[in-house]
């Protein structure tokens, strides 16, 4: 079964495109899926087979499509909720078009035709996520119309997954633990995904493959505060920090880095989740109107301390609720693990009482690191198909397992789309 996943991240820096192909057998795959122990053999290299009782997968190609500097303001003007309902409405379009567009180039250089794939798994662009709140329940809104991709396609769609986990009164983040859990778990070993993406998030997977014992949650800020300071500090030439060149250049706060250290979020227990709204240009807004009016030479002292609040809530965060669970190794994807400064401050973090565990690059994965969350979306589309469930209830804080997804059927109706 080929499956397609798609991707547009918090970072906003463009769209994934996964094309993987799926042999599940019958039973045992759905045994695996839903709650079976994983086992099997490891392999190397972007396109190996891996294989767990009854399940084998492998890329069979990826890309990264990145926006223009057009598509990503209009996003931008989205997620900071500046656009109207009928730019809203209209980006929602736009977005649909510009995930089959990304798709159709991808299946082209793969020699795949749009009607060979079962499905597409499409996380959308998220505008909004509110997580719970007491007794008020949570809400994550993402755009990308998926009737406009069915329809250029041709191909089914499985689209908002968020919703259903939501609904069931969990967080409807992470998403990806299922996935990881799926294709990364190595039997015996106690392995941490660390993403750095626009936010940070972790997935432990426990030696066992049990799904039942999978965590997850949101460190906190990933590198979304660093492209906004990056940005600001550069007049708009960059659009993030390259290779860590500006938070190199400063020093760290301690003073303001001990300050920022006291938002609550830190404190919240696992399932927990958050977003740019708490994470993001708001916040950027306020420490420059408070600290650099008129000194913006000092902006490289902000990236530097920015960098340091995503290293120290990562650590803390694995001190407090990762480290207790046992772990072997920690490998680190997303934007942020190509950026030096942060992984060097990582590094220095968790020294100590992570000293002798290996914090490995995303190649360990033995795929593109890119990847993953593009690959983690076709699998969960192929969870819908299988009628298996995508969560995982200690991950999201949700009543129960839950079937993601909503099925918008491609052009051939009379058949299996």
């Amino acid at each position: 079964m080929l499956l397609a996943g798609l991707m547009s991240g918090t970072s906003l820096d463009g769209i994934d495109a996964a094309l993987l192909e799926i042999e599940d057998g019958g039973p045992g795959g759905t045994e695996f899926a839903a709650g079976g122990t994983a086992a099997g053999q490891r392999a190397s290299g972007e396109n190996a087979d891996r294989a767990a009782p009854g399940l084998r997968w492998r890329i069979l190609a990826f890309r990264s499509r990145p926006y223009s500097d057009a598509q990503r303001e209009v996003i931008r003007e989205a997620v900071e909720g500046r656009a109207r309902v009928p730019e809203l409405a209209r980006l929602h379009v736009y977005l649909g078009e510009w995930f089959a567009g990304a798709l159709l180039s991808l299946l082209e250089e793969a020699g795949v035709r749009p009607e060979e794939v079962a499905a597409i798994g499409s996380h959308g662009q998220t505008v909004r996520h509110d997580p719970p709140r007491g007794s008020e329940r949570g809400h994550s809104f993402q755009l990308g119309d998926p009737a406009t991709l069915a329809e250029r396609t041709g191909t089914p769609v499985v689209s908002d997954f968020r919703a259903r986990d939501l609904a069931a009164g969990g967080h409807g983040a992470p998403l990806v633990p299922r996935a990881d859990l799926l294709l990364f778990h190595e039997p015996g070993r106690a392995r941490a995904l660390q993403n750095l993406g626009g936010m940070g998030n972790v997935t432990w997977l426990p030696p066992s493959g049990d799904p039942a014992q999978v965590r997850g949650f949101d460190t906190g800020p990933g590198v979304a505060l660093l492209d906004e300071a990056a940005a600001r500090a550069t007049g708009g030439k960059w659009d993030r920090d390259l290779d860590g060149a500006l938070a190199r250049q400063g020093r760290v706060d301690e003073a303001l880095l001990k300050e920022l250290l006291t938002d609550p979020y830190f404190e919240e227990e696992p399932p927990r989740s958050t977003g740019r709204e708490r994470f993001g240009p708001p916040l950027i807004d306020r420490l420059a109107r408070e600290l650099l009016p008129g000194r913006p030479e000092e902006w490289v002292d902000l990236l530097a301390t920015l960098t340091a609040l995503t290293a120290r809530s990562v650590a803390d965060s694995y001190r407090r609720w990762i480290l207790p669970l046992g772990l072997d190794e920690v490998v680190l994807l997303g934007g942020g693990s190509r950026n030096p400064a942060l992984v060097d401050a990582i590094r220095h973090e968790l020294t100590g009482e992570l000293g002798r565990i290996p914090l490995r690059g995303g190649d360990a994965l033995g795929i593109d690191p890119d990847a993953r969350e593009a690959a983690a979306f076709a699998v969960l589309a192929w969870c819908h198909l299988r009628g298996l469930p995508g969560n995982v209830p200690a991950v999201t804080g949700a009543e129960g397992e839950r079937v993601l997804g909503s099925w918008t059927p491609g052009r051939d109706v009379g058949g299996t789309g």
